[in-house]
Parts: structure tokens; C-alpha cells; sequence
């Protein structure tokens, strides 16, 4: 990997950190929080890295609640 494809590498998993970063914040506002929300480490390790934000697993009324923000959401639309 030359220096190119390395900063490349290294915006798209910067990219990614904001990008979970994003949506942490916005869970937050509506008082939901994904215990397991990061970057899913096999996605960042290829030689090209394709990051994935890994949504993580949660407890049934957190699914509850989220799905009612997003219903929420859904109808201001």
C-alpha cells in the first residue's frame, strides 16, 4: 500500500468514526443508547479497508424504543 492508498485508507476509516460518532449523538438526543455501536474491526483490516459501522446488539426495549423514535421520525416526513 503506498502513501496514497494509505491516507485514502485513513479518511474512509475517519469517515467512519464520524459517521458512528453521528449517530451515537443522535440516539443520545432521543435517549437511546446501543452499547455495542463501533466499527466493525474486520471491515477496517483488508489492505483496502471498506469500513462498516457495526450497530451491536441490544436489549429488547432499547430495539422497542428505537423503533418508535424511528416511527417518530418517520411521520414529521
Amino acid at each position: 500500500m503506498d502513501t496514497v492508498e494509505r491516507a485514502t485508507a485513513g479518511e474512509k476509516i475517519t469517515d467512519a468514526e464520524a459517521a458512528r460518532d453521528e449517530l451515537q449523538a443522535a440516539l443520545a438526543g432521543v435517549g437511546i443508547t446501543l452499547p455495542s455501536l463501533g466499527l466493525d474491526g474486520p471491515s477496517l483490516a483488508a489492505d483496502a479497508p471498506r469500513p462498516l459501522v457495526e450497530l451491536g446488539r441490544c436489549a429488547p426495549d432499547v430495539a422497542r424504543r428505537l423503533a418508535a423514535a424511528l416511527r417518530c421520525t418517520g411521520r414529521e416526513r
